[in-house]
């Protein structure tokens, strides 16, 4: 790993009582076994494969689950990744990774679900993200390409006028302005069972240009930028495979046949 990206990897989830969990017979979904490797490992892999990536800070599992598995403490006592606590919620534990790294220093955030993330699609995002010229960049996917290589999947899809999308689980904060695009999410996040004070604090005409179909995605980004006080920026990707995260035990057993057929 020798690039200018500190990538931060969210590990945290609902223990065993997750879904995934359950099926995969595992303390926590990030150690679910997909071809024979956990999740996370898979994402690690990806990240240590990477040219864009120079170091790697993992946030969650708890410490008990960590220690259960042995390669994966092996690596955070070999120094190969920096390991903190999860917070309470996927926002609050970005936050607490942010914190712990200079501000100068540009970061991406991707998840340990992403059990497909390949090393090509790091480089990709990443260099895009810092020829953006953006404070924080969002990886996206052509919602069509999603639907048309996954036609049994449900994904979600941001639908803008002229193209919908899909999210691919990459974030770049490029600046330490673009840093306040998570404290912007750990508000709404706060917020999510009080839909008026979500509305507020993204703009009524915002929503409502949304809700109508007349907002394109520059436009949205546009006006979320002015909410989050910070440039943001959109990059997307090819390969749909990216918008294939582990959300759900349906998920798991699509990752599970693209792997087998890889192979």
């Amino acid at each position: 790993m020798s690039g200018p990206f500190h990538a931060v990897v969210l590990a945290g989830d609902r223990g065993p009582d997750d879904p995934v969990a359950r099926h995969a017979g595992v303390p926590s979904k990030a150690l679910a076994s997909v071809a024979g490797q956990p999740m996370l490992m898979r994402v690690l892999d990806a990240l240590a494969a990477s040219t864009a990536v120079a170091g790697v800070t993992l946030v969650g599992p708890e410490a008990a689950v960590l220690a259960s598995c042995a390669p994966l403490a092996a690596r955070v006592a070999g120094g190969e990744l920096a390991w903190v606590a999860p917070a309470g919620s996927p926002s609050q534990s970005a936050l607490r990774a942010l914190a712990a790294l200079p501000g100068d220093v540009p970061v991406l955030l991707t998840t340990s679900d992403h059990a497909l993330l390949r090393a090509s699609w790091v480089d990709q995002f990443c260099a895009a993200a810092l020829e953006s010229g953006k404070d924080a960049v969002v990886g996206l996917a052509l919602h069509a390409a999603v639907q048309a290589a996954f036609p049994q999947s449900r994904r979600t899809a941001l639908r803008f006028r002229g193209g919908a999308y899909c999210g691919c689980n990459l974030f770049a904060f490029l600046t330490p302005a673009g840093r306040r695009a998570p404290e912007f999410w750990q508000r709404v996040e706060s917020e999510r069972k009080r839909p008026q004070r979500i509305a507020a604090a993204l703009g009524i005409g915002t929503l409502a240009a949304y809700a109508l179909g007349r907002l394109t995605l520059e436009a949205g980004l546009d006006r979320l930028s002015r909410q989050v006080g910070a440039s943001l920026g959109a990059v997307l990707l090819d390969d749909p495979q990216a918008a294939v995260d582990v959300d759900s035990v349906a998920d798991f057993d699509l990752v599970q046949r693209l792997l087998a057929d890889a192979d």
